[in-house]
């Protein structure tokens, strides 16, 4: 059988399955935005954004002594397992809400928060110990995290995009020289045209998605 823990906010009590290491922020947005079919894990590198933005901040808040040593060092390693992906099941929230996506962020504090409550012998949803605003949230903003993460998230998810659009790049330079012997009209203005090969066909197309390489590795320079 199920069991749950009873979490507050400003509007009350909701009661959490004791196993969620979210809490009632991310209950609530579960409930209030029923948008779209795709969820925060269909998306692991921003969860991974998140937690290398809470790490960050929490060795920011450390070095700068507003964290009790325990209690940055316990958020520090709880980001660190939200990184390796085993907790992305713990996102259930949809990607598209109202609010700048403080639901997202609200989300990642909470998960934080009780994987760091574990790590120093508490239960979750013990925030006096170890709290989502207080301290996993510390000296942050929504409109500053949610914006930092997408970015990170693009700037890792253009990789394979990248080096998937250089191999068409390649196999259609590879087919260019297979072809250069085959002759056929070209065309211009929906009619036939001076002969060309096929070969001057399959380069034209290798060139035109290696420029497009060379646009996706300026936006990826440009988000950094």
């Amino acid at each position: 059988m199920e069991t749950f823990r009873t979490e507050h906010d400003l509007l009350g009590e909701r009661q959490v399955p004791s196993t969620a290491y979210y809490g009632i922020q991310t209950m609530r947005a579960m409930e209030n935005f029923m948008i779209s079919e795709a969820t925060l894990d269909d998306y692991p590198e921003l969860i991974a954004a998140f937690a290398y933005i809470k790490k960050a901040c929490a060795q920011s808040n450390l070095d700068y002594r507003r964290l009790p040593a325990d209690l940055g060092k316990a958020i520090i390693q709880a980001s660190n397992k939200v990184i390796d992906g085993v907790y992305d099941t713990h996102f259930p929230i949809d990607m598209i809400q109202g609010g700048a996506g403080t639901s997202t962020n609200m989300n990642a504090n909470e998960v934080i928060a009780n994987l760091g409550l574990e790590l120093l012998g508490k239960q979750k949803g013990e925030y006096q110990h170890l709290h989502p605003n207080t301290h996993v949230n510390m000296s942050q903003s929504t409109n500053d995290v949610y914006p930092t993460a997408v970015r990170l998230a693009a700037i890792w998810m253009l990789d394979p995009l990248i080096a998937e659009t250089e191999r068409l790049s390649a196999a259609l330079a590879q087919k260019a020289e297979e072809f250069a012997d085959v002759l056929k009209m070209g065309r211009t203005q929906l009619q036939d045209a001076v002969p060309m090969s096929l070969g001057q066909e399959f380069s034209a197309y290798a060139a035109m998605v290696g420029d497009e390489v060379a646009k996706l590795r300026t936006v990826q320079k440009q988000l950094h």
